[in-house]
């Protein structure tokens, strides 16, 4: 039997995890996180001489996070670009017919490269994103050693901006569906609409 993949791609902080587990539970579906395995593929790629992993395994937290966004948005398509191969390697080797995956590093392009069958993205609204950011408890780390921590804030939220902005263009012009989360449906409604593009 062929497997299934269902493929969530789009922007951070816009309910793709939720989703994705939710899918899992109910249906039965491997669940498979990208950002779980994000580190380890950035190392993998960079020791394979990836220059934008290796590029960004070098940096210091300053040097990441103090750039102009639209610098750092560029660098992140090309990070999921560069580690593209080594998701979908994990992906075939996850022996299971019926696997649910998420991640922003699924973004269109990468999408179209892997003739993904059945795909889709989500995005939030800047308003959403920020919001949801803000409750996030594991921001404060991941910002851990930058000098201006407000200002590495700032730019996160604009290169997720960027980044969101450039999904949605890329997946209008490929065909590929995307779903714009702005906090006025519910999760179960998001959660519908999901279900039923995916024929659940």
């Amino acid at each position: 039997m062929e497997k299934r993949v269902l493929f969530i791609g789009g922007s951070p902080c816009s309910g793709k995890s939720t989703i994705a587990e939710r899918i899992s539970k109910e249906f039965g579906a491997h669940y498979f996180k990208v950002d779980d395995f994000l580190d380890k593929f950035v190392s993998m790629a960079a020791d394979r001489g990836c220059p934008a992993c290796k590029r960004s395994a070098a940096m210091t937290a300053d040097e990441i996070w103090l750039r102009e966004p639209s610098i750092q948005c560029e660098d992140e398509f090309l990070i999921y670009e560069e580690i593209s191969e080594l998701v979908f390697e994990h992906l075939g080797h996850i022996e299971t017919d019926f696997i649910v995956t998420e991640g922003a590093a699924y973004t269109p392009d990468v999408m179209e490269k892997y003739r993904a069958k059945e795909c889709l993205s989500i995005i939030p609204t800047p308003d959403f994103q920020i919001a949801h950011y803000k409750k996030r408890e594991w921001v404060p780390y991941i910002l851990e050693g930058c000098s201006d921590k407000q200002q590495a804030f700032d730019n996160w939220m604009k290169r997720d901006i960027l980044f969101a902005g450039q999904v949605q263009a890329a997946c209008e012009k490929k065909g590929i569906p995307c779903i714009v989360n702005d906090g006025i449906r519910t999760p179960n409604e998001m959660f519908d609409i999901v279900k039923e593009f995916f024929n659940l």
